[in-house]
């Protein structure tokens, strides 16, 4: 009894000194804990202690949330005692500390009104890992470096923040009734669901309102964060999403409102789109990727259009960078190379804009504010298939899927791999066995990598040891990267490429 109740006294504490929970509201809190642990008493006295603050840095959530989870367990508050149910309970006992909607709402609104756009997100990304919606001890498990490649210094990351599902809460969620609310995870009706096993839970979870082309839109920040200030912008109808004219309006009517993100569109096709095709949803950020950095490698001009500056970049995939001090100019601009890539086919560079009626050409567009100038990056994208290459033939391609054989979003085209979890384990075996000297073709899960160790190794012949390895696996996953870049790329890094990507360029004046 006493350990619960000290974990409440402490999680009570750890809000009032967050800001979470007001001096006033501070009895109400507790009450509202005991309640959710089926306690009738607070075994302790509201003493000067829970009513001093102290710097949140000095409380350890996950300890203080992990020892309330074995308590929830031990007493079968919870269903199971795994991952799944495990973060349900502990969603649902933050959400006895977070404000309620209105008063989030309002404190960012008074901050953006009084002291501008970054002040008020700035306290809106801490508040939500305040609040334990982004879990700042699980994103620290993440595995990030950079890596210098051909196009700049990449971000590589391999996520591991995001838990598996257990056997029995998979089991669970087959045969749960099947719920169809909220329609998606980024539904506005999210904000404080309690969740279920196959639908996490969001009581912590605070949208802040936005108004996009006079209709509403929600702001949040992705609970996974795989970069700085990792922000979600969506509509608050369940629409799919579709790049069109408007899609380039609402990019910039964003960054008017959030000057200091960027925000960027994933494709609205299968296979170069994101995994969410079904709600209208932008992703943006306060973060400057190896793609924002890249130079203009070529100039064009476009007819009528002589007073915006516009270029190829040079980046692995196909990029046309405009920019104007009025982002009008570019939108119109953004809408001929839209409507002109839709119905664009060049067979000698295998570019088809249909067959069979199957649209295949699409856009990822990327805007942002340097200064007074607006720029707004068009990456042009094609989602054909063949039997060579059943997964796109502008997709990472077969030798290249031991490492990245994922869809390649929004977040990989600006230049970030986010990689998957069995990377980890699998780079740390290759370490020991290349510096063992290993036969990794003879071990099963190895075996995938042999080819690429093979091709890499010779180069640093001499200069492979215990102490260096882990840097050298580093680098050439990079390496590699940039080349699933380059498979997803329509027009290909060569003068044949550079000459198709120019006959589209000069297509734009026809």
């Amino acid at each position: 009894m006493m350990t619960i109740t000290k974990n409440i006294t402490d999680l009570v504490r750890y809000g009032y000194s967050c800001g979470l929970v007001d001096k006033a509201d501070i009895i109400y809190t507790v009450n509202r804990l005991l309640e959710l642990f089926e306690l009738d008493e607070y075994d302790g006295e509201f003493c000067e202690e829970i009513f001093a603050k102290a710097s949140p840095e000095s409380f350890d959530l996950e300890a203080i949330l992990g020892e309330m989870l074995d308590y929830a367990a031990e007493h079968n508050l919870m269903k199971d005692n795994s991952i799944v149910y495990r973060d349900l309970f502990d969603t649902k006992i933050m959400g006895c500390l977070t404000p309620r909607p209105s008063d989030v709402i309002y404190t960012f609104n008074r901050l953006y009104k009084e002291k501008g756009a970054k002040t008020a997100t700035d306290w809106y990304y801490t508040f939500s890992q305040n609040t334990d919606y982004i879990r700042r001890y699980r994103i620290k498990k993440d595995m990030k470096w950079k890596a210098d490649t051909a196009y700049g210094e990449m971000d590589i990351t391999i996520n591991l923040s995001k838990p598996e599902k257990d056997p029995k809460a998979i089991a669970a969620a087959k045969n749960a009734k099947q719920s169809g609310y909220p329609k998606c995870q980024l539904c506005i009706e999210n904000e404080g669901y309690a969740g279920r096993v196959d639908h996490p839970a969001r009581q912590n979870h605070r949208i802040i309102p936005i108004q996009i082309q006079g209709n509403q839109w929600g702001f949040q920040y992705s609970p996974y964060v795989y970069y700085n200030e990792h922000c979600i912008v969506f509509n608050s109808q369940h629409i799919p999403m579709k790049i069109e004219h408007n899609t380039f309006v609402k990019l910039f009517q964003f960054v008017e409102q959030f000057p200091h993100y960027f925000v960027g569109s994933n494709a609205d096709l299968p296979i170069v789109g994101g995994s969410i095709l079904s709600h209208d949803h932008f992703q943006g950020g306060h973060y400057e990727f190896a793609m924002a950095k890249a130079p203009v490698e070529r100039s064009f001009k476009v007819a009528g259009f002589e007073d915006i500056q516009a270029g190829i970049v040079r980046w692995p995939m196909s990029v046309i960078r405009i920019a104007h001090t009025d982002y009008n100019r570019l939108i119109a601009l953004a809408d001929v190379i839209l409507a002109k890539w839709r119905n664009y086919t060049d067979e000698e560079a295998f570019i088809y804009a249909y067959t069979d009626n199957e649209p295949h050409n699409t856009i990822t567009p990327i805007a942002r504010k340097r200064g007074e100038v607006y720029e707004l990056d068009l990456v042009l994208r094609n989602n054909i298939t063949t039997q060579e290459h059943p997964l796109g033939v502008y997709h990472p391609h077969a030798e290249l899927h031991h490492i990245k054989k994922e869809n390649i979003g929004l977040i990989e085209v600006m230049g970030l791999a986010v990689l998957p979890s069995r990377l980890k384990s699998e780079l740390e075996a290759l370490e020991e066995a290349i510096v063992s000297g290993k036969n990794i073709r003879e071990d099963e899960v190895l075996a995938k990598h042999a080819d690429w160790v093979d091709e890499f190794l010779p180069k640093y012949e001499g200069k492979v040891t215990k102490e260096t390895i882990r840097d050298i696996l580093q680098k050439e996953v990079g390496i590699v990267f940039g080349k699933v870049l380059e498979h997803a790329g329509v027009y290909k890094r060569t003068i044949e490429g550079a000459m198709a990507f120019d006959r589209f360029i000069q297509s734009l004046n026809a």
